[in-house]
């Protein structure tokens, strides 16, 4: 099986391991403050990453770890207006469709911060996503006041925030070269997936961590303690944290960007599909319409990759 083909499956799996991972954090909100509970799931899977890349990291050069460092400050970053969002969000559906817009994001941040060309595709798909946030803010079926949520507003900017995450993780699991001021090019050795992925999750983990200290009170949950929320913890940073952006940052490292953008669209359809059935969530009108016009922007922004996943290589 050649890279693409494996990034491909591996980028499935990661959606639907990031969707389930959306109810195990949604369950825990529910129990404990967002934030601890975010450091608490990053730490301890970049404690239990770290149990089997102590190599990796002994090896790692201090320019790796200043850039895997960075990677995971904007993540760190990204989730903390995503869990907030999201503890917040009164439809975890359509909390995964507003954070999905990072991926119509990427191609922008990457022209504004590396230079990159913006494809043609992503201004068409920008439109069709503001009608899709327009449909959202609708606060009921026949309210036309736009109204957006506070949730609405944390989860887009830590839609931008992962764009931003996506962007810099991919660059440096994939790093050629790079150019001295005097034009001199000299090569990079890439930083290994698995360093990366540790440093980043434990990074991720002390930024939540920080900002949960000055923000959110710790002593009610750890003197009510439940078993289940224990469980729900336990479940994120194992299968909804460790082993998702372990395989997430390995598929980024055998393809490119697009390539690995478009299987994410996958991500929100599998959340709603999965939230239906989890908490009997329902949608209104307003609330289906404005998901199908993000999604149909998201299919709109990497049509062409799209084109090429169907076509058989």
């Amino acid at each position: 099986m050649n890279n693409a083909y494996k990034a491909d499956l591996i980028l499935v799996l990661v959606t639907l391991l990031a969707a389930i991972s959306w109810m195990f954090s949604k369950e825990a909100v529910l129990q404990m403050p967002p934030l601890l509970f975010m450091s608490v799931r990053f730490f301890l899977a970049g404690l239990l990453l770290a149990c089997v890349s102590y190599k990796a990291l002994g090896k790692l050069a201090l320019s790796g770890c200043l850039h895997s460092a960075r990677v995971g400050l904007v993540f760190g970053v990204a989730m903390c207006f995503w869990v907030t969002g999201l503890a917040k969000a009164s439809h975890v559906g359509e909390a995964a469709f507003l954070a999905s817009l990072g991926v119509v994001m990427v191609p922008i941040i990457a022209r504004v911060l590396f230079r990159e060309a913006i494809p043609r595709s992503t201004w068409l798909a920008m439109p069709v996503a503001v009608l899709g946030l327009g449909f959202l803010s609708l606060s009921a079926p026949m309210d036309r006041a736009l109204k957006l949520e506070t949730a609405h507003i944390l989860l887009l900017t830590s839609a931008t925030f992962f764009a931003l995450y996506f962007n810099l993780n991919t660059r440096v699991t994939n790093v050629p070269s790079s150019i001295r001021k005097n034009g001199e090019s000299i090569k990079e050795t890439k930083v290994p997936v698995l360093a990366l992925t540790t440093i980043v999750l434990a990074t991720t983990g002390i930024i939540t961590g920080l900002v949960s200290a000055i923000l959110e009170p710790w002593h009610p949950t750890f003197v009510n303690l439940q078993p289940e929320l224990v469980g729900w913890v336990v479940l994120s940073a194992t299968i909804g944290t460790a082993l998702r952006f372990l395989l997430q940052t390995y598929a980024q490292s055998l393809t490119a960007n697009s390539h690995g953008v478009v299987i994410m669209v996958l991500e929100p359809l599998w959340t709603t599909l999965i939230a239906i059935a989890w908490f009997s969530e329902t949608m209104n009108t307003s609330q289906l319409v404005g998901c199908f016009f993000i999604l149909l922007s998201l299919i709109v922004n990497r049509f062409k990759a799209i084109i090429k996943l169907v076509r058989p290589r």
